[in-house]
């Protein structure tokens, strides 16, 4: 088996990415000295997954293990209200620690807990899905949910460390995987366009759990953000054009408009998916991009299973959830589009025909 591959974050306030099998005997180094007490936070239904966490922590530290509802359920004001209840209930100080285990929805609510707790005290994550492994575990951003759309109320709270343990990946659902490499594909096309030859090159059965290639893919991923974090924290821009952190966001205006519609029911990395296949439709109509790059959206996600059609929303539905869309300014709308593989750039205000002319190749498909 492969030694851990280290990926350090070198930001403000530095911690290391780790990849690898059997992480949790790293966890009391990660969390340092004068932590007395553990919070453990993790889904219902991954009690066996977590036990080894639990055992490394339990020797070291008084644990105060809180199960959470499963995926976006968990990432509401009450949950996150229960939980500072029973920090406080348990006396968790600012010297204290919150340790995340499950996916993207519990890293996201265990890190916006921790932010919020005392004004912030340190977090672990131990991402158990792919989709967490490359993107909700990695930069710092936490939230949760309101009404009005997803990840509005939340704040920047980089963690400790994160611990990407590949062995969870062996009892992940396909089709939780096949999502999670729709964060994977994104990166190829915004920055890394090896991400894309390794997709198109491997055969999709053998982008599994414990192969070569894909332990490359979640570690080129995590690059990926890492360079783009390191860079821009906090959402404020890039130099030269570059969108800087939003750039991560590519895919993600469209895409979370129709996880909103969908009732949550279309898996994040599928939205995705379908979301940079809209702004690749946009930035054609909008002169900016080839229509081979464009193809090359359609058949890499379609390549590894992911959906590149769609038509659970209207227009108008569509248009307006994305109204509220975190990177909207004022009542100007904007998207991450490329100019090319590795060349993404902001489109602000986009006209209603290549909106809904886009919107039209999402629903019929090419």
């Amino acid at each position: 088996m492969a030694e851990a591959t280290v990926l350090p974050v070198r930001g403000v306030a530095p911690y290391d990415v780790v990849v690898g099998h059997g992480l949790a005997g790293r966890l009391p180094g990660i969390l340092g000295p004068g932590v007395e007490r553990v919070a453990l936070l993790f889904p219902g239904g991954l009690e066996e997954t977590v036990q080894p966490v639990l055992d490394a922590l339990v020797a070291e530290y008084d644990v105060l293990a809180l199960g959470l509802p499963d995926g976006e359920k968990a990432k509401s004001a009450v949950v996150a209200a229960d939980c500072w209840e029973a920090l406080g209930e348990r006396g968790f100080t600012r010297s204290d620690a919150v340790v995340t285990v499950g996916g993207g929805a519990t890293t996201d609510l265990g890190g916006f807990v921790a932010a919020t707790w005392l004004r912030g005290v340190r977090v672990v994550h131990v991402p158990t899905t792919l989709l967490a492994m490359v993107d909700a575990a990695v930069g710092g951003k936490t939230g949760i949910n309101t009404g009005a759309g997803k990840n509005l109320v939340g704040s920047f709270h980089e963690p400790a460390g994160v611990l990407c343990d590949l062995s969870h990946l062996a009892t992940l659902p396909r089709e939780d995987l096949v999502a999670g490499l729709g964060e994977v594909v994104k990166c190829g096309f915004i920055a890394d366009p090896e991400i894309l030859r390794l997709v198109e090159t491997t055969p999709p059965g053998e982008l599994v759990a414990g192969s070569d290639v894909l332990r490359e893919l979640v570690e080129r991923a995590i690059k990926v953000k890492i360079d783009v974090v390191v860079a821009d924290l906090r959402e404020t821009g890039g130099s030269d054009g570059h969108p800087g952190r939003e750039v991560l966001n590519y895919g993600h205006t469209m895409g979370h408009a129709i996880e909103r519609t969908s009732g949550y029911a279309v898996r994040h990395g599928e939205a995705v998916a379908l979301g940079c296949v809209f702004v690749a439709e946009l930035a054609a109509r909008a002169g900016s991009l080839g229509a081979d790059v464009v193809a090359r959206h359609h058949e890499t996600f379609a390549r590894v299973g992911l959906p590149t059609q769609w038509s659970g929303a209207s227009f108008d539905d569509l248009m307006a959830a994305m109204r509220v869309d975190k990177k909207a300014r004022g009542s100007v709308s904007r998207f991450v589009v490329l100019d090319d593989i590795g060349r993404p750039r902001v489109l602000a205000d986009p006209s209603v025909d290549d909106l809904r002319a886009a919107y039209d190749v999402l629903v019929s498909g090419r």
